[in-house]
């Protein structure tokens, strides 16, 4: 039996993944648990999974979980403090890193030095410190096994076969919910409509960056670390139906492809049970008849400028992508809070990457102090104060 922690356990993920660990019982069993700030959901999850720990951000919500569950024995933490202990959990075999943003990066590379095996689902942690963590896995000898469902496929289409082979590797994206929007109609789009992804479930902030192609651009740089390959071997394509996850170009030109309904669970389970695979009889099967059609085409970066983006932060190197992140960070949340428009989103982003001097990077308050500096950067930017945090569960 597999035990687990699980880092956002409120989140779309998280929700997820402890839905797989009810369906399979004699599989997995969770030893820890780290929420947000939905404490029904996670009073309702300490219940049912009766973990050795948990941890929820303020300390007034861990006061009123401990009101509210005398009959739970286990500890109940809060802030850093707590999501330390959950990720370092000394019983926990596989620490799934589901938390959104930079908040998820400090708990992740602790378990990666805790010796843990990852389920990585926060890309971010890998955007902000793919040098760092992909070191640090590999001086702990730890696996990173991605989650997210376009690095899964490719992960997927790469076993057996060896790495010097790739010619390259194809992310695909839906193209989000303004992909026939006409680019000066951008401007008026509301928050409603920016959260209606065509095909996928999620939280806000993954949502809206799936909107603005960020979430792919984020995803470039993740796959640069997670498979050691140049910028130039990854490759983004826009496929609207979200039936392929992704692909691998070999150098004798095949392709390999993992197909599949849009639905997390899949890739979850696959990483929950590597390298066995669960037996999911609750999903409907993928229907390739009554998709009828699949299409592809390249994605369009003026209209979509925040997938350039991403791709120059990783070329440049250094502190640039943990400061994009950040930037992009505040302006979703800017967004959602209603302070700028849809198009305001690329346009911060692209003033603190201009306005910043790149980095070396030689540990991890090297990063930090560059998401300071870029959160700073991009309210002064903007004009802005305060933001209400980022809805993600």
């Amino acid at each position: 039996m597999k035990k687990l922690a699980v880092l956002g356990s409120t989140g779309s993920i998280g929700v997820t993944t402890l839905s797989i660990v009810e369906r399979f019982p004699d599989r997995f069993r969770v030893v820890a648990l780290a929420a947000g700030k939905n404490l029904e959901k996670l009073k309702e999850q300490v219940r049912r999974f009766q973990p050795e720990v948990v941890s929820i951000t303020s300390e007034a919500d861990a006061k009123d979980l401990r009101a509210h569950l005398p009959e739970f024995r286990g500890e109940i933490l809060s802030g850093a403090e707590g999501l330390l202990a959950v990720a370092t959990h000394p019983e926990a075999e596989m620490v799934m890193a589901a938390l959104v943003g930079a908040a998820g990066l400090p708990p992740t590379l602790a378990a990666i030095q805790a010796g843990k095996t990852i389920a990585l689902a926060n890309k971010e942690a890998l955007v902000i410190a793919g040098e760092l963590m992909t070191r640090e896995a590999k001086r702990y000898r730890v696996r990173l096994l991605p989650v997210d469902s376009e690095h899964n496929a490719i992960f997927q289409a790469l076993q057996g076969h060896a790495r010097e082979r790739v010619k390259r590797i194809i992310l695909t994206a839906s193209g989000g919910p303004f992909l026939r929007r006409p680019a000066d109609e951008l401007a008026a789009v509301s928050i409603a409509e920016a959260l209606q992804h065509p095909t996928w479930k999620m939280g806000n902030k993954i949502t809206i960056d799936s909107a603005t192609l960020m979430n792919k651009g984020l995803e470039v740089i993740e796959a640069r670390w997670l498979f050691d390959l140049p910028p130039e071997q990854v490759a983004v394509i826009i496929h609207p139906q979200s039936v392929v996850h992704s692909m691998v170009e070999y150098v004798d030109g095949s392709v390999l492809a993992q197909l599949g309904i849009p639905d997390m669970a899949i890739p979850i389970s696959y990483i929950l049970a590597y390298p066995d695979r669960l037996s999911l009889t609750h999903l409907p099967a993928l229907d390739l008849a009554a998709a009828a059609q699949l299409t592809f085409f390249a994605p369009d970066f003026v209209k979509f400028p925040c997938l350039g983006l991403a791709y120059e932060a990783l070329a440049r190197g250094g502190t640039c992508p943990a400061v994009l992140n950040a930037a992009n960070e505040v302006a979703v949340a800017s967004f959602l809070s209603g302070q700028i428009s849809f198009p305001d989103i690329a346009a911060m982003n692209r003033r603190v990457l201009d306005a910043h001097n790149t980095q070396p990077v030689n540990n991890l308050e090297d990063l930090l102090e560059a998401d300071r500096w870029a959160r700073s950067q991009a309210r002064n930017a903007f004009g802005l104060t305060q933001l209400r945090a980022v809805a993600s569960a």
